[in-house]
């Protein structure tokens, strides 16, 4: 059987295509290799938003020519949006890469293999598919098998793709092309099965995923959606429906919001939907007025804090996080000053945060790159140094408190029970992570457990169960059923936009 490896750069989109090409080659018979060097069939999935992207995939591709010298039947495969950027000139300047697909065409990656295992030439395949869009669907375990690994506790579930903002710094519409919207029966449906196989959290993926409508009109108006305010959308009405049809469903969150897009119906749909975990990851970029209608983002600094905060006042003990960009051009020191003002005003409780990089196919080509990069470090230190504030005297407030936190697999930093008696690690409703320890002989995968806080962390928790988890907690089995490993070869980094 051919073996295949897939090595993911990038966000959330590029994990959850990543794993849709996990199932869909693993339905055309091909099985994973224990790692890269073992593989028949190697796939970089490439995310072109960061810096020198491009530079980063030579490196790679580079470093794997050896790999390539030693069979000549080995395939390189190259996918995500540098893929989609760049197209055939791959082909042309890295003679190693055998087939480049984009995010569109991943249905087709076996026929491409197949082609060039007899004799095919190396193929580009980077076309949107804008008349009949196509979304992956998850393939989970099925429930009734005994002998199945169990689903993840937590899996991305795509509602969209593309995007129609034009904001001037981003290559996304280039790379992933308009809106497309996914009906919603077939969002619940998949949602359904895999909440049936075991998964207990659902993240709703788009690019600016509450610009959400249903191509088929099926849902209905949600409440507080006005017909008049051409900021709505029909993204409260899905929520509201998986809450109702999937009722076994623990927690739903989704990614990455467009603050034009945090309507009234959306704040209701959080104050009384108990599944809408009290967190949301809304980007800002900036806090500078000047500098957000350069960004092309379609809001003032006050709209984004009158929406946040009445979010934040619709549901009390709602913490936010976002995305900022420093040393966008023509950033002064008093427009970064009116970020680190915002970032306090908010008090976001976590930031990504990333120096401007100029980035083909945008708007913001046409404007001189007139921060130099020492300032824009200088700046993007003090943001972080702002935002650890923040984070840590939020964390250590928790210490002493009662937590639930979704149990999401094996302590990362501890290990099989290591140091301090850590085994199992998860998330909170409100995003914070938290180590549980002493818990090494108890299965707790999958489930929503209550905890202690103990101790605050730098970026983390340290959480122990409460006496009455761990009465009502199983056993754990040796050798029993596991999770599919996470599908990461290297660090996600979240990407700028939304």
């Amino acid at each position: 059987m051919p073996r295949y490896s897939i090595t993911t750069f990038g966000c959330q989109m590029n994990v959850h295509d990543s794993e849709r090409m996990h199932d869909v080659l693993r339905c055309a018979g091909y099985t994973e290799a224990g790692s890269a060097e073992e593989a028949d069939v190697l796939v970089l999935n490439t995310c072109s938003v960061r810096e020198k992207a491009e530079q980063k995939l030579r490196s790679e591709v580079g470093r794997l020519a050896r790999w390539k010298r030693e069979r000549a039947d080995r395939v390189l495969v190259v996918a995500g949006c540098v893929a989609q950027q760049e197209g055939e000139r791959l082909l042309k300047q890295m003679r190693a890469i055998d087939v480049v697909v984009g995010p569109d065409n991943i249905p087709e990656l076996p026929g491409l293999l197949g082609d060039l295992a007899i004799g095919g030439l190396p193929i580009a395949r980077t076309v949107f598919d804008l008349d009949a869009p196509r979304f992956l669907v998850a393939s989970p375990p099925s429930p009734s098998s005994s002998s199945s690994p169990r689903a993840a506790p937590t899996a991305f579930v795509t509602v969209m793709k593309g995007c129609d903002e034009r904001c001037s710094f981003c290559i996304v519409p280039h790379t992933r092309g308009p809106e497309r919207y996914r009906p919603s029966d077939e969002i619940v449906a998949e949602i359904a099965a895999l909440v049936a196989a075991g998964t207990r959290e659902v993240t709703l993926l788009g690019q600016t995923v509450n610009s959400y409508r249903d191509p088929l009109g099926a849902l209905p108006r949600a409440p507080g959606a006005s017909a008049d305010d051409p900021d709505e959308s029909e993204f409260a009405a899905l929520l509201r429906r998986v809450a109702a049809d999937v009722p076994g469903l623990a927690r739903l969150r989704y990614t990455s919001p467009h603050p034009r897009h945090l309507t009234p119906s959306l704040v209701l749909a959080h104050a009384e939907l108990p599944v809408l975990p009290r967190h949301v990851h809304m980007p800002v970029q900036s806090g500078s007025d000047r500098v957000l209608r350069r960004m092309i983002r379609r809001y003032t600094r006050a709209e984004y804090v009158a929406r946040t905060r009445a979010l934040v006042e619709a549901v009390p003990g709602l913490t936010l996080s976002t995305d900022i960009i420093v040393g966008f051009p023509g950033e002064t020191e008093d427009d970064f000053a009116a970020t680190l003002s915002l970032v306090r005003e908010v008090g976001f409780k976590g930031l990504f945060g990333f120096k401007y990089s100029r980035r083909p196919h945008t708007p913001a080509l046409k404007l001189p790159d007139d921060v130099p990069e020492g300032v824009k470090g200088e700046r993007l230190a003090r943001l972080f140094e702002a935002s650890e504030a923040l984070l840590g005297a939020h964390l250590s407030d928790l210490v002493g408190t009662t937590q639930e936190v979704l149990v999401e697999g094996r302590d990362k930093e501890r290990g099989h029970g290591g140091a301090g008696g850590a085994l199992w690690s998860g998330r909170t409703g409100r995003h914070e992570i938290a180590h549980i320890d002493g818990a090494g002989e108890l299965d707790l995968l999958g489930e929503v457990v209550e905890v202690s806080i103990t101790r605050a962390n730098k970026h983390s928790l340290q959480a122990e169960l409460t006496e009455a988890a761990r009465a009502a907690a199983r056993p754990r089995q040796r050798g029993g059923l596991e999770p599919r490993p996470a599908r990461r070869s290297l660090p996600v980094v979240a990407a700028e936009g939304g």
